[in-house]
Formats: structure tokens, C-alpha cells, sequence
């Protein structure tokens, strides 16, 4: 999805989608950081559900599929193991998307 985003967008429309969403993720994974740490975690879901929607908006397919299982209550996994992951794999979509736009890939 992602690579058909960039086909079908103007170029300048596609990098600021990827300007939102790196905005988006920047702060979303932070929230989602600081909520594992403080124990809460009905705003560490809130914030997992928020970042996969962003990244379902972007076509980060596994971006999206970590978070839905980090705002899975039966997850397993704690913040401490998912953050870690999502941030990864956060730049890993950031990478592609700024390589689709042509741009250099500041994750």
C-alpha cells in the first residue's frame, strides 16, 4: 500500500504524509514509552491504537501488527519488550517511506 501511495500521490502530498508521520510517531511512541513506564496501562493501549491507525494509514504493515499486539491486553509482552520494537521497526517504515519520496532516510 505504501508504494502505491507514493504512485498515485503528488510528490509533494506523499512527503507530507511522511512529515505527519513522522510527527505522529515521534510522539505516539513517546507517549507509549512513558505510559509503559509510569504502569498505565490504559494510556499505553490508547496510544498503541493511535499508532497503529497511523501507520495503517501509511501502509507500515508491521508497524501497524506490533502495535495491535502491544494495545492487546493479553499480549504478554511487556512495554518494556514492545517499545523497543516498535521504535525499530518505526524507523524501518520511516526508512521506506523516505525511500519511495526519494528523500534520504532520517528515521
Amino acid at each position: 500500500m505504501t508504494a502505491q501511495l507514493a504512485e498515485i500521490l503528488p510528490p509533494a502530498e506523499f512527503r507530507r504524509i511522511i512529515e505527519t508521520f513522522r510527527e505522529d510517531l515521534g510522539r505516539l511512541t513517546a507517549e507509549l514509552e512513558r505510559s509503559g513506564q509510569a504502569g498505565n496501562p490504559e494510556t499505553y493501549r490508547r496510544a498503541a491504537h493511535a499508532l497503529a491507525g497511523a501507520a495503517a494509514a501509511v501502509g507500515a504493515v508491521l508497524l501497524e501488527r506490533t502495535a495491535r499486539i502491544a494495545m492487546d491486553p493479553r499480549c504478554g509482552l511487556p512495554p518494556t519488550q514492545m517499545v523497543p520494537m516498535i521504535r525499530a521497526q518505526a524507523g524501518l517504515a520511516l526508512e521506506e517511506l523516505a525511500r519511495l519520496a526519494g528523500q534520504p532516510g532520517n528515521a
